[in-house]
């Protein structure tokens, strides 16, 4: 890495009360004193005046603090500037900082990539707070704020315990064959590692569930033209969306919007009429939104209420999907509530909505809220769980059927460098350190 000093503002820009700027490096130190006149003790803010020596002008009167390394964020030398938010401010203090001697702009992610490079974190700490700055729904706060906090990172920890200790006990059957150690040792590694593969197989069960309370559920709203579609989509979002029209068909390709639902994030979609057409424009729009039903993490399925028992039949086969629930809209133009499993609602009266929500929100939390401290927030993780879980499972087989210890222990040594991918850390000599330890000292 290099060993140059960089900066960049902490906070986004534009005008405001506030604004942070950040410095790392060897220089960091060197550079605050060279702005405020003095290194201020340690971690505690102090009020100080910033000046461009070069011009004998103030910059501006700002808190200041220091953070010596490598106990900072980033493992170095770390200050941060509390200026005021002015534009013209944060704009002048970092022109001051990009003209003093080995100090430059921040790349992109470059402090949170110092701080990984330094043992401050580990990869999964920093996809959690990448999530965390991203973070538009409650859930994704949630989430991110577990995996940012170590949560993640424990239980993998964890994980790849139980295969060191599982390994550092199969290599202690292959060192010393003559010293009779006990047929319980390995039956204490298969009781091990067959709760280690159940509990693997429940977080790549719920793994998906992970992904879209960070990425955010995909619902699609179809139905028959005029079953309400573009309405319940502008409802939804609070604000004209979609061109609400008595015209069959005026909606012709898919249209989206991303809301805040219930604190979950979601990308709900408005899709053309369902229906027969010879118009080339609309069928391509119908079979779009027959696509996009079926891609969806949920469905909302659309039925006139005022067209009886022959529109809710109408819709019956989009119905059979676990992830659909059934909408009668236009409640308000019949007498009576809609029969079960569908939902009365009329987005012009409100009748039915609160029942609508609480149903959606329901559907939406048991696609999402199932999600344990073991979240695989992404594709990387999955397959390197997988990997490690397809290693672990050969392993206890060949425990099973008599294979040679030697092979069960490198498929420990598989599992365990699959799941220190994820943590952006595989260290063998860990590995052995654990296993000369645990049986050369006799423990």
């Amino acid at each position: 890495m290099e060993q140059n000093t960089i900066f960049a503002p902490a906070t986004a820009p534009g005008r405001a009360a506030l604004a942070i700027v950040r410095i790392s490096g060897p220089r960091a130190l060197e550079a605050l004193r060279a702005l405020a006149g003095d290194v201020p003790p340690a971690r505690r803010l102090s009020l100080r005046v910033l000046q461009d020596s070069s011009r004998g002008e103030v910059l501006d009167e700002a808190m200041v603090v220091a953070f010596p390394g490598p106990a900072s964020a980033t493992g170095e030398d770390l200050v941060e500037l509390h200026l005021h938010g002015g534009r013209a401010v944060v704009a002048a203090v970092c022109d001051r900082l990009a003209g003093l001697p080995g100090l430059r702009i921040a790349d992109p992610g470059e402090f949170t990539r110092r701080a990984f490079l330094n043992d401050r974190i580990d990869l999964t700490r920093a996809e959690g707070i990448l999530d965390l700055v991203d973070a538009e729904t409650d859930a994704q706060r949630r989430q991110a704020l577990r995996q940012a906090t170590g949560g993640l990172a424990a239980a993998l920890d964890g994980w790849r315990e139980i295969l060191v200790t599982a390994m550092a006990r199969l290599e202690a059957f292959i060192d010393f064959p003559d010293e009779d150690l006990p047929d319980s040792l390995q039956t204490e590694i298969r009781a091990g590692l067959s709760s280690l593969d159940a509990a693997m197989a429940a977080a790549l069960a719920e793994g998906s569930r992970a992904e879209l309370v960070r990425d955010g559920l995909r619902i699609a709203i179809v139905g028959v033209p005029n079953a309400g579609k573009s309405s319940l989509l502008n409802w939804l979002a609070k604000r004209d969306v979609a061109i609400v029209s008595a015209t069959a068909g005026t909606t012709r390709d898919v249209l989206e919007v991303h809301l805040d639902i219930n604190g979950y994030a979601a990308t709900v979609a408005d899709t053309a009429g369902l229906r027969e057409t010879p118009d080339e424009i609309e069928a391509e729009g119908v079979r779009r939104a027959l696509a996009r039903a079926e891609a969806a993490d949920l469905t909302l399925v659309l039925a006139d209420a005022s067209e009886g028992e022959a529109g809710r039949d109408a819709m019956r086969p989009y119905l059979v999907q676990e992830s659909a629930l059934a909408i009668a809209t236009k409640i308000d133009l019949v007498e009576g509530p809609a029969p079960a499993p569908w939902i009365g609602l009329s987005t012009r009266t409100g009748a039915g909505t609160e029942e609508f929500l609480t149903a959606l929100g329901t559907a939406m939390a048991d696609r999402m809220d199932r999600v344990g401290s073991v979240a695989l927030t992404r594709a990387r993780h999955r397959d390197a769980v997988g990997a490690a879980r397809a290693a672990v499972g050969r392993c206890l087989e060949a425990l099973e059927t008599g294979a040679p210890l030697e092979i069960a222990a490198e498929d420990l040594r598989i599992a365990t460098a699959a799941l220190g991918r994820i943590l952006g850390r595989v260290d063998v000599e860990e590995l052995l350190d654990r296993i000369f330890g645990e049986f050369c000292l006799g423990k």
